[in-house]
């Protein structure tokens, strides 16, 4: 018998987060312990947790996990082991091991089903170097994956979100519109071919984050996952920055705009727009449903004080002083 998971969870990948204006009100209220040796925590809203373990190293530890975003169960644990290594490359470091979690409805789905999901994410942590080496599991109405990681960085070679500064070239390593694909197998609209690219971007690894956490002129990174490009470049320019975007040099998966013109979208991407409109010029027609796409395993999103020509990445911008995201 064949199970299709989207049948059993109400929203997949990193669609079913809270939107960010959700996030920061539940955030609103607590407080960083303030200990020196944690040099980055969820006060800095950055991508993972940094703890300095002598003067010249550091362990990163993140967490992330969700509901299916495709039917297939290997498929899910693949994209969602990549998706969480993914905070690891986007600090600059190098896993060195993970946890997995899983919730699983039991008397809805087999457990060889749940076997695949972790096999597909033994196979993806197999391609970064590491093992999962231990876990944690819960009976759950829905199927529910993901993994906590640790890894490791020289403290120089850090890259935080927030560093960049007018003048710096802003870079992106992953075409937009993962989110729409995944969101389009649920109404049969997604393509044999639409499904093979979804599932070969977003399980492919952010391993391109080590060596740029080891070049000087790259100011900042972040990865584009749940709150969409314009979201997660709104957390890198912080309040103060803004920047010029070149839509047409922005790379787009092409399925993904051919599923946008049917208006068939991820609910959070309502909310991502939500978040960003009051700063943003020149969102004026569906480019939304891509630039506020939630990404599951999207790619790397960095600023660079000078130009680089690195493989997969595409320059799509620049940071300008006031903080205005002007579209261009």
């Amino acid at each position: 018998m064949s199970y299709n998971l989207l049948e059993f969870a109400r929203g997949g990948g990193c669609g079913c987060k809270l939107d960010p204006l959700r996030l920061r009100d539940i955030l609103s209220g607590h407080q960083a312990d303030g200990s020196s040796r944690i040099l980055v925590d969820f006060a800095h809203r950055d991508d993972a947790a940094v703890c300095e373990i002598d003067e010249n190293t550091c362990i990163i530890q993140t967490v992330d996990f969700f509901l299916p975003l495709v039917n297939n169960a290997y498929d899910f644990g693949m994209i969602a082991a990549a998706n969480a290594l993914s905070d690891v490359y986007a600090m600059g470091g190098r896993p060195l091991m993970a946890l997995s979690l899983l919730g699983w409805p039991i008397e809805k789905l087999p457990v060889s089903l749940a076997a695949e999901v972790l096999k597909g994410a033994e196979d993806v942590c197999r391609k970064a170097g590491i093992s999962i080496s231990g876990g944690h599991s819960i009976e759950s109405s829905e199927p529910l994956f993901g993994l906590s990681v640790n890894g490791i960085v020289e403290k120089r070679f850090i890259k935080r979100k927030t560093n960049c500064a007018p003048g710096d070239y802003l870079y992106l390593t992953k075409p937009l519109g993962l989110g729409l694909l995944s969101n389009a197998i649920k109404y049969g609209k997604l393509s044999e071919q639409g499904y093979k690219d979804l599932i070969r971007i977003a399980g492919s690894l952010n391993t391109i984050g080590t060596e740029l956490g080891k070049m000087e002129a790259i100011s900042a990174m972040t990865d584009v996952t749940g709150f969409g490009l314009l979201g997660h470049l709104m957390e890198m320019l912080g309040e103060q920055q803004g920047a010029e975007l070149y839509l047409d040099k922005i790379p787009l998966i092409e399925e993904a705009r051919t599923i946008a013109l049917q208006m068939v979208y991820p609910n959070i991407t309502t909310g991502n727009y939500n978040f960003v409109k009051d700063r943003t010029d020149g969102l004026n027609g569906l480019e939304f449903l891509w630039l506020c796409d939630p990404q599951t395993s999207g790619g790397l999103l960095f600023s660079s004080r000078t130009e680089v020509h690195i493989s997969d990445a595409i320059c799509i911008g620049r940071v300008v002083s006031g903080n205005r995201v002007v579209l261009k």
